[in-house]
């Protein structure tokens, strides 16, 4: 039974508190004890079961950045991701369905973000190829670490330097049903979308007889009708309506009605797509979730589509078992720390001159400030054992 509580309201939303109504809060028979069920979910205060999946969404929103509401993996989704409290050496692999900014644009985020706080190893980053070299993703972060030089440049002489690279793995954005990833009993596939250009994707990830689809960006296509069925939890876009996009996000109407139903997929479009694969849950995603849109966008779906629905937001959280799929919001704080990883941060191991990039011109302008900090770097130091050494000037 899945929890809307926070984003749907009417006769569904009565329905299903009705169906689960002891889940809020459970049974409590003692004043001093916790409620057995918070119907939330406490990032890091919940053991994943050996026989369980969760998901997180961390942006679910539009390429415009909005304060309450990130895009799929562009602005403010790190932010997101990093009030989950996840060692960074656990957030080292990166799938990307398409090239669009608001799913790819916080890649310098979470690259610069884990390297300074600690990540161990190289970010590993998946993603379709392109109808031409320049158009894959190889040659968007090559360039991207061309565009982020000066970052690169300036941090590595403090920072380890293996952390700060990005291996990149490039797949045919041709193949169908693919296996792009196989590890630890984890299968990742890949198909073709259409959206906007060659070189859109959609993904299946498979792990213990679970099927987890997403679907990226996409107009409704066969490869996904035929490759997403039997999923138990199934993630497409829901895009806004025309008029939303018209009054809302101000569009042209000819341009709105063009990219809400060529480029994107509308409403009663995502809800003919789950009636006929016929997942387990279905989510929609893609679009500003507010007062104001949700319930043309929910009605739309419900002309078409009439099983288990989630109407994404962020930090929507999915636990999916044998028993069932539950779905809940994710109460995070807004002042998390990176968290300690099972690999400690990782020193300089090459030995670089910080300063290398400083000019001498630059550097004769610093202010001397030891008799203000020296105590303090001193009893540091003791307590961390560290060799003055290793602070002497290097060439």
């Amino acid at each position: 039974m899945m929890y809307l509580v926070r984003l749907i309201a009417g006769i569904f939303l009565t329905a299903c508190l009705t169906a689960s109504a002891h889940a809020a809060g459970g049974k409590v028979t003692d004043p001093n004890s916790a409620a057995p069920d918070r119907y939330a979910y406490y990032p890091g205060t919940e053991e994943l079961g050996p026989d369980e999946m969760r998901v997180v969404a961390c942006g679910t929103g539009m390429p415009s950045a909005r304060h309450g509401q990130a895009a799929t993996f562009g602005a403010h989704s790190m932010g997101n991701v990093a009030s989950l409290m996840i060692p960074y050496d656990y957030l080292d692999k990166v799938f990307i369905s398409h090239l669009h900014t608001d799913h790819w644009g916080d890649l310098s985020s979470l690259w610069a973000g884990g390297w300074t706080a600690g990540r161990s190893s190289p970010l590993k980053v998946w993603g379709p190829s392109g109808s031409t070299p320049e158009m894959g993703t190889k040659y968007a972060v090559e360039h991207f670490l061309k565009a982020y030089n000066w970052d690169y440049q300036t941090r590595v002489g403090a920072l380890a330097d293996g952390p700060g690279q990005i291996e990149v793995t490039e797949f045919d954005y041709k193949g169908e049903n693919h296996v792009v990833y196989d590890n630890n009993g984890v299968v990742v596939r890949a198909w073709p979308a259409i959206h906007s250009g060659d070189g859109s994707v959609s993904y299946a990830l498979e792990w213990n007889g679970y099927k987890f689809v997403f679907g990226g960006d996409s107009f409704p296509n066969k490869w996904f009708i035929k490759y997403a069925k039997d999923a138990d939890l199934a993630i497409h876009e829901c895009f806004h309506l025309p008029e939303q996009m018209v009054k809302m996000y101000n569009q042209a109407p000819p341009v709105a009605l063009y990219v809400a139903t060529k480029i994107h997929t509308s409403p009663q479009a995502f809800g003919k797509i789950m009636s006929t694969i016929k997942p387990k849950h279905a989510v929609a995603y893609h679009f500003f979730n507010e007062e104001e849109t949700r319930y043309e966008i929910y009605a739309g779906v419900r002309e078409t589509y009439d099983g288990p629905l989630s109407m994404a937001t962020d930090l929507m959280t999915w636990n999916i078992t044998r028993d069932g799929i539950r779905e809940r919001m994710a109460t995070v704080t807004e002042e998390a720390w990176s968290v300690d990883g099972p690999v400690p941060a990782p020193n300089n191991e090459k030995g670089d001159n910080p300063n290398k990039w400083m000019s001498k011109e630059i550097l004769s302008g610093a202010w001397d400030v030891r008799d203000a900090e020296g105590r303090m770097i001193k009893e540091y130091m003791e307590k961390f054992k560290l060799d003055p050494k290793m602070f002497a000037p290097k060439e």
